[in-house]
């Protein structure tokens, strides 16, 4: 048969097509709408419930003062030095400093209002006076407590103590311990009533980790002495007083930190002038007793001259002995590695500029890898790198000091050979005048010395009080009340994008797992077996036996076109014949096979064709309720040779429609519809009528229809829209393979448009494609054409349908 051939056609071409994924969205727009609805409030719950941070910031500015020394060091260094910024960066952000910063501001108590959501801090104000009379910092009540009004003299506070909740009275201005705590509560002025607020105790440590948790630094251009500084909290306006206390603690722990050096030296000179002074007390007083003892009033000027000089020789050695002291010192505190070194001495010409250089480089040094240490171990590549610039510098410092040395020794033994000359001068002086030339020399240099040591310290305190910072406040914090988090914009959008992805995720969910056939493009797809038709769902309640459909009660519909669509293409399969057998099954029960077969035969019978329709399903057939009669007697009691084949047709109230049932349920239907008298029963019905329609059991539960199939001339394979299973498609075509059938077809039962699971494939049909020989429609869209009288669409506020 020339239509036989086209049920080998390859599948055909499917392209992509954008404009029905775009139509599948809308087909669910309300699931989108709806998962956007919930996503907007939970974005909204959770800006209700989630604190706002408040941020603010500050810049400050490092002062870089540097002199050609120090650039000369630099430069003389293979390595580059590390940053000033980064290092006072670290400093900024220690625990010290911000414990120092902590407490230029009011936090013995914070203070707290209840709410019904979330509490609130009331910082810097203070809802109620408390007075604090015994507080340990290293023991006391931390908890939260519970202050409420009862009246004008009395109060309640509730606490937790020993795992337990307590709830006392108290009056005001009355000590109360809670532990180790004691203090009293004055009564306030303006407060509800029934306002509820939270009170607790605090030490600095309490803040360090907020402090610091919200702190960050950044240099406002990179290398650059410019920083800005950032701090993020809850409360907008401790966030700027604890900015600003920082940045006031640095600048103070700067200058005292600078003012060391000086400092030091000031104690080390003030000690020598503890010692000094006591000598001159000393020398003055033995001179005085030797002259009331030895009555010499004075000594020549020969001899005084001489003394001058000793005195002066003395004076400059006495002075380089200390320097030597003071070189010995350093040395000590660069063997000790001590975190701030410090020159107590100076060096002639350009090499003290350069020990100072190098001495404020290995002082940042340290103060760097301290800060480093807080983050890597000992043996961290940053720290070992750091320890062999130290290492370099001190190496540099100490051939300095070295140097110095050498230079102060070489001058105290030429200081001592000089000496060594008036000295024998003095001793040809008579003993009366010598000793007394000894005493004015020890009382003048001793008097030289500690006018020397006075205006050293002099210098020295002057030098310390116009140490000014190396850093200045570019620009104080100020209170910031726009929070910076949560953001509402970005909340509400993400909630509006997750919305979206969430109802088309549902889109998509839904559509992965669906297992069903929705459409005629998925049949398409899946299998060669050709369609000859989609059936259109009815579009009314069905009752139990579907009996009025057998009349058309809607002639005119989208459905009762839909079933002429497939009678017109069932008459040109077989076309060469004059009586056809028309076998229809499905995979399983409740796909609409003997529904599809009861139209059909309803259809064929109206262009007077002469039909016959047999219930070859003698396993569970209703067919017989569908006409009202009854299935005491049918073609089971045919098969067995119980009643002849005018016993067995039943006239139905439709011309040129007979009825077979399929009688009592026999012990053996797979054998009965295997014998003889069944191809005898066809062969007789072809003669008298022009088309045997079968309804036979399902193909894919039971093999009761395979012998009908296989001597049928057209086989139609009912699909059920949303029942059938991807599987299903696969059958017919499977048996036609199996058996060398080329005779089999498809309809497409129940098909109502629902783009949610529809198939986003348009299909593109080609001369050699199996579908060029049969034209149908699925009739979306045509329902408002004005040619068929079907009910009105279910609207979309239908949510009975949503889910569907």
């Amino acid at each position: 048969m020339e239509e036989a051939d086209k049920l080998h056609s390859k599948l055909p071409n499917q392209e992509f097509d954008y404009f029905k994924i775009g139509k599948i969205l809308i087909s669910r727009w309300y699931w989108i709408a709806l998962s956007v609805i919930i996503c907007m409030i939970a974005a909204n719950t959770y800006l209700w419930y989630t604190p706002k941070i408040y941020a603010t910031s500050a810049t400050m500015k490092f002062e870089e003062k540097k002199s050609d020394i120090s650039d000369l060091v630099n430069v003389m260094s293979s390595d580059k030095g590390p940053s000033k910024t980064q290092s006072e960066m670290f400093v900024l952000q220690s625990p010290s400093l911000i414990r120092n910063a902590i407490k230029d501001l009011n936090y013995p108590i914070s203070f707290f209002y209840e709410g019904r959501v979330r509490t609130t801090e009331t910082y810097p104000d203070k809802p109620i006076n408390i007075k604090i009379l015994q507080f340990d910092s290293s023991k006391f009540y931390h908890d939260l407590i519970s202050y409420k009004q009862i009246n004008a003299t009395s109060f309640s506070l509730t606490y937790q103590l020993n795992g337990q909740q307590v709830k006392n009275t108290f009056n005001y201005n009355n000590p109360v311990s809670i532990g180790p705590t004691t203090f009293t509560i004055g009564y306030p002025n303006g407060i509800n009533s029934n306002t509820v607020i939270l009170f607790k105790f605090n030490t600095p440590d309490d803040f360090v980790g907020r402090v610091k948790g919200g702190l960050q630094m950044n240099e406002a251009v990179k290398n650059s002495n410019i920083i800005t500084l950032q701090e993020t909290d809850s409360n907008p306006q401790f966030a700027a007083d604890v900015l600003n206390a920082i940045m006031n603690e640095y600048l103070t722990y700067d200058r005292e930190h600078k003012q060391q050096s000086a400092t030091k030296i000031i104690h080390f000179i003030d000690q020598q002038l503890d010692t000094i002074s006591n000598k001159v007390k000393q020398s003055e007083g033995e001179i005085g007793d030797y002259k009331k003892s030895s009555q010499i009033m004075d000594v020549t000027s020969a001899a005084q001259q001489q003394v001058t000089k000793a005195n002066a020789i003395e004076a400059q050695r006495d002075a380089l002995k200390m320097q030597l002291n003071s070189i010995e010192v350093f040395k000590q505190q660069l063997a000790k590695e001590k975190d701030n070194i410090s020159l107590n001495f100076n060096i002639e010409g350009s090499s003290d500029q350069l020990m100072n250089a190098l001495i404020t480089n290995l002082n940042t040094l340290y103060t760097q890898r301290t800060a480093y240490l807080k983050v890597y171990t000992t043996n961290s590549v940053p720290i070992q790198d750091i320890n062999q610039r130290i290492e370099k510098i001190k190496t540099d410092i100490m051939a300095n000091v070295n140097l110095a040395m050498k230079s102060t020794l070489k001058k105290i033994n030429d200081l001592n050979a000089q000496l060594g000359q008036v000295n024998q001068k003095i001793s040809t002086l008579p003993t009366a005048e010598r000793d007394l030339v000894r005493l004015n020399r020890d009382f003048e240099i001793n008097e030289k010395v500690y006018n020397f040591l006075s205006e050293k310290d002099l210098d020295a305190q002057i030098s310390r009080s116009s140490i000014l910072p190396g850093a200045s406040i570019i620009e104080q914090a100020q209170p910031n009340f726009t929070p910076v988090s949560p953001n509402d914009q970005e909340i509400h959008r993400m909630g509006i994008v997750f919305g979206l992805l969430i109802g088309v995720g549902m889109i998509v969910l839904i559509r992965v797992l669906n297992p069903y056939i929705y459409d005629k493009e998925t049949v398409e797809s899946l299998t060669t077996t050709p369609i000859i038709g989609v059936i259109r769902k009815f579009p009314y309640n069905l009752d139990e036996n579907s009996s009025e459909i057998l009349v058309l009660s809607q002639p005119k519909s989208v459905f009762a076109e839909s079933v002429r669509s497939v009678r017109t293409n069932l008459s040109f399969l077989a076309a060469e014949k004059s009586q056809k057998v028309i076998c229809v099954t499905s995979e399983v029960a409740g796909e609409g096979k003997s529904f599809v077969a009861v139209n059909l035969a309803s259809t064929l019978a109206l262009i007077d064709k002469k039909i016959v329709l047999i219930a070859a399903d003698l396993r569970r057939s209703k067919l017989h309720k569908t006409f009202h009669v009854p299935n005491d007697v049918g073609l089971s009691n045919f098969l067995a040779n119980q009643s002849t084949i005018d016993d067995i047709i039943v006239p139905t109230n439709q011309s040129n429609l007979d009825f077979i049932p399929s009688g009592p349920v026999p012990p053996n239907p797979s054998e009965l519809l295997h014998t003889d008298r069944m191809t005898y029963l066809i062969d007789v019905l072809k003669r008298t009528y022009d088309i045997v329609m079968i309804d036979t059991a399902p193909v894919g539960l039971v093999s009761d229809s395979i012998p009908l199939i296989r001597s049928s001339d057209i086989n139609v394979f009912v699909i059920r829209s949303g029942k059938s299973k991807f599987y299903a498609a696969t059958i017919p075509q499977r048996i036609s393979q199996e058996y060398q059938l080329n005779n089999s077809v498809i309809v497409l039962n129940a098909f109502e448009e629902d783009l949610l699971h529809s198939r986003f494939y348009t299909t593109k049909f080609t001369g050699d494609s199996h579908g060029g020989g049969y034209y149908y429609s699925d009739y979306i869209g045509y329902e408002s054409s004005g040619y068929y009288i079907d009910t009105d669409k279910k609207k979309w506020w239908d949510i009975r349908g949503w889910f569907k």
